[in-house]
């Protein structure tokens, strides 16, 4: 194999060269190279190849005649249509277009000789066709199926066509690997670029439909392959290139031998690590330890820590960023931990202040709510140095906020920020050449495979056990039709003295989804649960929290919740993560069915966190269908058979994909749009090794194969 040119072809069609529609139209597709067309390829096809006689047609089949036009005419009952009747010497058949120009009233013109495509219906009056494909019957039929692509408004199926067919005539499609390396995988799979995108684009009309359907064909197979091939050449050279950054060499401080031996009064000062260990109410599990362990030996290199931290609900992972900061802080440097909410910020800043202020450690607190002179302060602190540890929301990323020398960066629920917010955490370092170490952490499992291609560029560190005294939480699927019923055990709760979470899909009334808001439920509850609140003396009674309430209310209504003051806290999803009450004993799900599996998995989280006997209850609703959709009742399943994180994790990807699993790593850009995760494993493991080779020997063409399946793209996964 010898390296062609290195640099793909970048110029665009006659068809999308300029400012037109159709180019504006081709680049919201984000076509905007010849490979970018030569790429996108059809979502289905139309077998144009072959003529039926309307004599041999079923009811309900999608067929392609040739007729001559015998009467044609406007007409206005029961609306203004067009009527079109023809013949194909075997039958009659009525095309009918409700939406017409003059030009093809024309084209429609008795004695026309037409091919009409579309679904054929029986009644009365014979055979109709309602809004058929139609075209003049002269020239030859199509010797292949006719694509039909994904498009926008403004982009009809012919221009996108004739801009697609310009795409492959003028893309660079030389292969970049041999077709003979995937003979293992598949022996059947030895096509090249060219011919797979040729075949793709325009299949023969006797291809099994199921192959292109399921994307089981050789060709769909040498696609997937170049794909995750070049994922992983992505991974691979972004890891190799951090190899040459630099970061703050920050190494775990030692506990000198003291000799008790002797009259020395003198203190012993711990490092903040050992004091933190010291001062801690409970151990660590052997998890905790390994993983902490895993973190100081990277931190402690010249390269910069890429680590995702992944742990299930409560695994302790606040503890072990802790942990991580005080190794940075001892080392003279400054830590920054960044959370998606201030809700998830404010518990890791009281957490970390309970634990680290006694020992010294001086914190700043950053938001976009604070007050001006409040947030001037913060400011000087943290650019002075007098901050040692920084923690608040994306405000930490704003360019107003200078470190003095920030050599850690922890970033929770790193999935739900963006790759560009991510980015500039990592650039607040701001000594030449360097970059802080990077701990990324997420209470979403991650299973096997996305860990081999999403995150191939990171090390992972996995807590896989939970601390001891985690109460089991019982999950009961329960029918909106039994309400009532849950809210008698809500009763039985309160008098026990538990409180107990409503968690609503929405804050306000919506013609779209009939769901009842997050006000009407308080409403309803406080009025049904009035008299026990009263008999216990719960002076806020049934409190309501969403995402629309002035910072300061959120923080007044957490406050009377957490501190046991409020029986009942009616919510949105905003106590998704980071809320920890241990009297919490009952979740409560409203529209369960409208929840992703991770996101329920995370509500039910937070109970179970005391010694009570705790319950989550999945409170569905079947709507006027009476049943539940499959992909619903798919993930109510998962979550009454496992309470398992990384089942939990496996099963999400399964029904959502990578794409939505991931939230925002991709900044919205689905990084892999043919390979399945699911079923392609063996292609990936493929493309994890051939990524070396291609790396290590073939450098040029592991370059042009990467601008040709991700162009710019690739940056997004080195975040």
């Amino acid at each position: 194999m010898s390296p062609s040119s290195a640099t793909p072809s970048n110029t665009l069609p006659s068809t999308a060269a300029g400012k037109g529609p159709v180019e504006k139209a081709l680049a919201k597709l984000g076509l905007v190279r010849d490979i970018d067309l030569a790429l996108h390829l059809p979502l289905r096809y139309e077998d144009e190849t072959r003529i039926s006689k309307l004599r041999d047609a079923r009811e309900g089949d999608t067929l392609q005649i040739e007729a001559v036009v015998t009467h044609c005419e406007v007409s206005f009952r029961p609306r203004r249509q067009l009527v079109v009747t023809v013949d194909d010497g075997t039958d009659t058949c009525t095309l009918r277009f409700f939406n017409f120009y003059p030009s093809q009233q024309k084209a429609l013109a008795v004695g026309c000789r037409i091919r009409a495509r579309g679904e054929v219906k029986g009644g009365f009056l014979g055979w109709t066709m309602l809004h058929p494909a139609f075209r003049s019957a002269s020239g030859e039929l199509p010797k292949s199926l006719t694509p039909i692509y994904p498009t926008v408004a403004g982009l009809a199926q012919p221009t996108l066509r004739k801009a697609v067919l310009a795409g492959l005539a003028q893309a660079d499609l030389s292969d970049t690997f041999s077709p003979g390396d995937l003979r293992q995988i598949n022996p059947q799979a030895l096509w090249t670029l060219r011919d797979a995108l040729l075949f793709l684009h325009h299949p023969k009309p006797d291809v099994a439909l199921a192959t292109l359907a399921d994307q089981s064909h050789p060709a769909w197979q040498r696609l997937k392959a170049e794909e995750l091939l070049a994922q992983q050449i992505s991974q691979l050279r972004s890891r190799r290139l951090r190899a040459h950054l630099r970061a703050p060499v920050l190494r775990l401080a030692v506990v000198e031998e003291v000799d008790l031996a002797t009259d020395s009064t003198d203190p012993v000062l711990l490092p903040l690590y050992e004091g933190l260990l010291a001062k801690l109410p409970f151990a660590l599990t052997a998890a905790q330890l390994r993983v902490v362990e895993e973190i100081a030996r990277d931190m402690a290199r010249l390269v910069p820590m890429h680590r995702l931290l992944q742990g299930d609900v409560g695994a302790g992972k606040t503890v072990v960023a802790a942990l991580a900061a005080t190794i940075c802080i001892d080392a003279g440097w400054q830590c920054a931990l960044m959370a998606p909410t201030e809700i998830l910020a404010e518990q890791h800043f009281r957490k970390l202040i309970g634990w680290l202020e006694p020992l010294g450690v001086t914190t700043a607190w950053l938001t976009g709510n604070q007050k001006a002179k409040e947030r001037r302060d913060m400011l000087a602190m943290i650019e002075s140095g007098e901050a040692q540890l920084v923690v608040g929301t994306h405000a930490v990323i704003q360019e107003k906020v200078h470190f003095k020398n920030l050599a850690l960066a922890i970033i929770d629920e790193q999935h739900r920020f963006g790759v560009a917010q991510r980015l500039a955490l990592r650039s607040k370092l701001r000594h030449e050449g360097m970059e802080p170490h990077l701990l990324m952490m997420t209470a979403t499992p991650i299973p096997r495979t996305l860990a081999m291609s999403y995150y191939a560029d990171l090390d992972v560190s996995t807590i896989d056990e939970l601390p001891p005294g985690r109460t089991p939480v019982v999950t009961k699927l329960v029918n909106e039709a039994r309400r009532s019923e849950v809210v008698e055990r809500i009763r039985q709760q309160i008098a026990l003295g538990r409180q107990v979470y409503w968690v609503c899909p929405l804050i306000e009334e919506s013609e779209a989804l009939d769901l009842t808001n997050a006000t009407q439920t308080h409403t309803e509850l406080a009025a049904a649960l009035a008299d026990v609140c009263d008999s216990i003396g719960a002076p806020a009674q049934v409190g309501l929290l969403h995402s629309r309430m002035a910072s300061e209310e959120k923080k007044a209504v957490m406050a009377e919740f957490v501190q046991g003051r409020m029986a009942v806290l009616v919510s949105t999803t905003v106590i998704e993560v980071g809320v920890d009450v241990p009297n919490a004993s009952l979740m409560v799900i409203e529209h369960a069915e409208r929840f992703g599996l991770s996101q329920l998995h995370q509500l039910r989280g937070r109970v179970g966190r005391g010694a009570a006997a705790s319950a989550c209850v999945l409170l569905y609703s079947t709507g006027d269908g009476g049943r539940l959709g499959e992909t619903a009742r798919e993930r109510l399943k998962a979550m009454v058979e496992t309470s398992d994180g990384f089942e939990i994790a496996r099963r999400d990807l399964e029904i959502r994909g990578p794409g939505e699993f991931l939230g925002a790593r991709q900044s919205g850009e689905a990084m892999l749009r043919f390979a399945d995760l699911g079923v392609d494993t063996a292609l990936l493991d493929w493309a994890r090794r051939e990524a070396h080779v291609l790396l290590d020997h073939h450098p040029l063409l592991a370059e042009k194969h990467v601008a040709r399946w991700l162009g710019g793209k690739s940056e997004f996964l080195k975040a």
